[in-house]
């Protein structure tokens, strides 16, 4: 199995030069080649990897700086684009823009990489045209490297690699027949349909205070200027810590999820459409603005997708299924009598059905209907299936309808 293992690098001013020569030249290879696909692309023509890195090999002899950079590198580069014009097209595919994407380059051959510890909490690799670079032993690397990815985050740069740890994905779940519904929110991270609630504040108040005030003097800075560079490096070390607590957060829930459960059900809730703009244009500009960017921020800053990749890179290694379901009224269905009313959710947290009078916490109810539309029963007392209390909820009354509604006036039964 393929996994991944980052550690901080600790270079030198000389190596750190180096490496933001090489992200620079990635990022210029980047967008040449781009460009000559959209070009081919408008002409009705098609270009792909194997003529680009042809005409790479020449360029260098043309233009030497190229040559700064290690070959396989930039293969890599032009690989790395084939794959997302592939996967999105090519007029979809994002430049890479020298104030908004972080410097970054992977080397592909893993046999070229040698890993050495060096002392208790300290590490070294050898890189082509780096050499040997110190990391922080943070974690043991416990396999054979493929690759090694070089990326810069704010001020620091760190190493990730790929190693082959020889595990595999069990066939079977240490803890079968056990299934759990995730509900996400906005208010609260994740709730299971057992009653759990996941959450956790990524930002402290002070942080919060802080990072307000500096985009406010964000706002008055001059494009271009040193004070607005000083002031983009407090931001982005702010955001940086809380896009680690994030990813933390969502690895430990996964871990905790996937470890107890061999069966969990989600949403498949379409993050990048739910979370678009809806200023609209000049000729049709859109409502409730201000209200929507709000709703965006605060599904953004819970990282649903974030949760939802953590937990099936969890899922290889105990062996639990990840299942999709239509999120279309799982909040409004009453998990009892199944009964749907948009009425039937008071407030955020207070669900109390108009029909049969069941009261449970919104998001509770909502992730045990989720859980319902994967084929997995939980019973009104909210345990599964597969393990039903005796003692049950009595059904819904019925109302008579057509043929037999009449069937019972001619009787002389009263209708319900």
């Amino acid at each position: 199995m393929l996994s991944g293992r980052r550690y901080r690098l600790e270079l030198d001013s000389a190596q750190a030069e180096l490496c933001e020569r090489f992200g620079s030249i990635c990022r210029a290879v980047w967008n040449i080649a781009l460009e000559q696909r959209r070009e081919y692309r408008r002409r009705g023509a098609w270009m792909n990897y194997v003529p680009q890195a042809a005409e790479l090999a020449e360029a260098k002899r043309e233009f030497p700086w190229l040559a700064e950079a290690p070959s396989h590198v930039l293969q890599q580069t032009l690989r790395d684009l084939d794959k997302a014009c592939r996967t999105h097209g090519t007029f979809k595919v994002r430049w890479r823009s020298k104030a908004r994407w972080s410097p970054s380059f992977r080397f592909p051959a893993g046999d070229l990489i040698v890993v050495e510890r060096v002392g208790r909490k300290w590490g070294r690799v050898k890189l082509p045209k780096l050499g040997w670079v110190r990391f922080r032993w943070s974690r043991p690397l416990d396999g054979a490297v493929r690759s090694a990815s070089v990326t810069r985050q704010g001020r620091h740069w760190f190493v990730s690699f790929l190693v082959e740890d020889g595990k595999k994905t069990p066939e079977c779940h240490a803890m079968p027949n056990t299934a759990v519904g995730v509900d996400r929110g906005v208010k609260v991270a994740a709730t299971t349909s057992e009653g759990v609630f996941h959450d956790r504040p990524y930002a402290t108040v002070g942080e919060t205070a802080r990072l307000r005030r500096l985009q406010q003097q964000l706002a008055r800075c001059k494009r271009g200027s040193n004070r607005r560079r000083a002031v983009l490096a407090k931001i982005n070390a702010i955001t940086g810590r809380v896009r680690d607590r994030r990813a933390d957060f969502c690895a430990q829930t996964a871990h905790i999820l996937a470890t107890r459960h061999a069966v969990v059900v989600l949403e498949d809730l379409r993050t990048k459409n739910m979370t678009a703009s809806a200023a609209g244009t000049i000729e049709r500009p859109g409502r409730n603005v201000r209200a929507k960017a709000g709703l965006n921020r605060a599904v953004l800053d819970k990282g649903w997708h974030m949760l939802e990749l953590a937990l099936r890179n969890a899922a290889r290694t105990t062996g639990t299924t990840i299942v999709l379901v239509d999120p279309a009224y799982t909040s409004q269905t009453c998990h009892a009598c199944t009964h749907v009313d948009p009425k039937n959710r008071e407030s955020q947290a207070v669900f109390a059905c108009t029909a049969c009078g069941h009261k449970d916490h919104a998001d509770v109810n909502a992730a045990k209907n989720i859980l319902n539309a994967a084929g997995h029963a939980v019973s009104g007392r909210g345990d599964l299936g597969v393990a039903r209390s005796v003692k049950r909820q009595p059904p819904a009354t019925r109302t008579r309808t057509g043929r037999s509604l009449r069937a019972a006036r001619a009787a002389g039964i009263p209708a319900l």
